[in-house]
């Protein structure tokens, strides 16, 4: 495989993985979240929470997406990143282990915040909605590599 097959293929599996989020399970999970955490009148905040994140925030998964790639062409070898891209079930749940799991490196921690944040000043007037919104995906990142790693 060519790397630019590898890069597709690696992208296409994560991609659709982001894509099949469902909004009214997000709505649902905002709200648990909250009221799990104490933030004050849950409901109304989820809403808005809910609003400045999009189900897909296309430019952001794509770009943590390609750092993943990118990272996976510098240091795995060849033939361990073909046996990943085969398309078999169990090869594409451990792309998916190991893109959580590199999301969940420091460095990437630290991008991943500055990413949000620099969204969440977009979609909001302050700077607490944008914290609170990455504080949130920072928790289900956690979550999916817990249910993740249970699976293995």
């Amino acid at each position: 495989m060519t790397d630019e097959q590898i890069r597709n293929h690696i992208n296409e599996i994560v991609m659709n993985k982001v894509r099949e989020q469902d909004d009214a399970k997000r709505r649902e999970a905002l709200a648990e979240f909250m009221a799990v955490t104490g933030t004050a009148s849950a409901d109304a905040l989820a809403e808005k929470v809910a609003e400045m994140i999009p189900p897909l925030m296309e430019e952001l998964y794509a770009k943590w997406i390609g750092m993943f790639v990118d990272r996976l062409l510098e240091t795995a070898p060849r033939d361990a990143l073909e046996l990943l891209c085969d398309g078999s079930e169990d090869n594409n749940a451990a792309l998916l282990l190991a893109y959580i799991m590199f999301l969940e490196s420091a460095r990437m921690e630290e991008q991943i915040d500055k990413d949000l944040r620099e969204h969440g000043k977009d979609a909001s007037d302050g700077d607490e909605m944008a914290d609170l919104a990455a504080e949130y995906i920072r928790s289900r990142m956690a979550q999916m590599a817990d249910k993740a790693q249970n699976k293995q």
